[in-house]
């Protein structure tokens, strides 16, 4: 009989024909590595296919007009053929020394600040509470959300004419004997912009309650539940588990709330108008660019202020996200590193 053994192995493992003897690995074990690679490349291409036409849209509606904005902001433009009179830096100096843009900039982080601290605290008591089980609440959610829906030209119009000197809010408080509340809602810098403020609360509460909502079912009832047992109250239930809980979604509303209130233009622009804005103390960023550039007929400076509100924006969004969004973000990602 002959020394040499037969081994009966995997495809994979060497087979041993003699003593020291092997072969190279089975020709199944070879193709095995190329169902991978195909597969990576099906999953590029899948990739490639579905993100790409929405990557095409960002670089021409998002990426494209910054880079021409910029381009613009060199020069003094009027908004019509190419530009010829190259300033350079002349109109980016020119905006972050006026007096008027630095204003302007100021009302933004007010109305930034503004909009945490009132909306913030009032949408999570609301939503609290709308997640109860109480009678008409359907009817209320229903009723908070509505203004967020209604055109901004419809709100701020409305506002504007109740608002007036002599405008529906004064005339009621005339009839019920509060005569000394009457003031200039619109055009006193002391009473504007919590007028601004009272305008844009109303509004957009009910896209916070609606988005605390969502969380808030997220939220395993077993938790409340096991609370109660323990002898907690509602309220320390709501503080010990609610909020912790409900904490990705406030942080994702406030990145909302932050990014809209600086490029906040609607309300302002319709209510106070490019003048009064400025003396009431309500102006932006974005009335002071329209302001000063399409109204005046000067459209590379428009341009540049554009530029600047948006580089403004990007910073405060990039460290919002790094130092606040970082634990929601990582989370939310897979494949990353264990």
């Amino acid at each position: 009989m002959s020394d040499a053994r037969l081994v009966t192995t995997s495809p994979a493992a060497p087979v041993a024909a003699g003593d020291g003897a092997t072969t190279a690995p089975a020709p199944a074990a070879r193709l095995r590595r190329k169902p991978g690679n195909r597969g990576a490349w099906r999953q590029r291409t899948e990739i490639g296919l579905l993100a790409g036409p929405a990557v095409l849209i960002f670089l021409a509606f998002v990426i494209f007009p910054v880079l021409m904005a910029a381009y613009y902001g060199f020069y003094k433009w009027k908004g019509f053929g190419p530009p010829t009179d190259f300033v350079g830096f002349e109109n980016y100096l020119t905006i972050l020394k006026d007096p008027t843009f630095l204003d302007a900039l100021r009302h933004n982080g007010v109305i930034v600040v503004l909009s945490l601290l009132l909306q913030g605290p009032a949408a999570v008591v609301l939503a609290l509470l709308l997640n109860r089980r109480i009678r008409g609440r359907s009817l209320i959610r229903v009723l908070i959300f509505v203004p967020y829906v209604i055109a901004e030209v419809i709100v701020g119009t409305g506002w504007s004419l109740m608002l007036q000197t002599s405008g529906a809010v004064n005339d009621l408080l005339g009839k019920i004997g509060l005569e000394g509340w009457a003031v200039d809602w619109l055009s006193d810098p002391k009473v504007a912009i919590w007028s601004l403020m009272l305008i844009i609360t109303w509004k957009y509460i009910g896209f916070a309650v609606i988005l605390f909502l969502a969380g808030l079912q997220s939220i395993p009832e077993e938790l409340h539940e096991a609370a109660a047992i323990d002898g907690a109250s509602y309220w320390q239930s709501q503080r010990a588990i609610t909020l912790p809980l409900l904490g990705p979604t406030i942080r994702i509303w406030a990145f909302l709330s932050i990014i809209g209130s600086l490029q906040l233009f609607d309300l302002v622009y319709i209510i106070w108008g490019q003048y009064v804005a400025a003396t009431a103390g309500t102006s932006t960023m974005a009335t002071y660019m329209v302001a000063n550039g399409r109204n005046a007929g000067n459209y590379g400076f428009g341009n540049a202020v554009a530029v600047v509100l948006f580089v403004i924006s990007l910073v405060i969004a990039l460290t919002y996200q790094r130092f606040v969004l970082r634990r929601d973000t990582e989370g939310a990602l897979t494949g990353g590193k264990k």
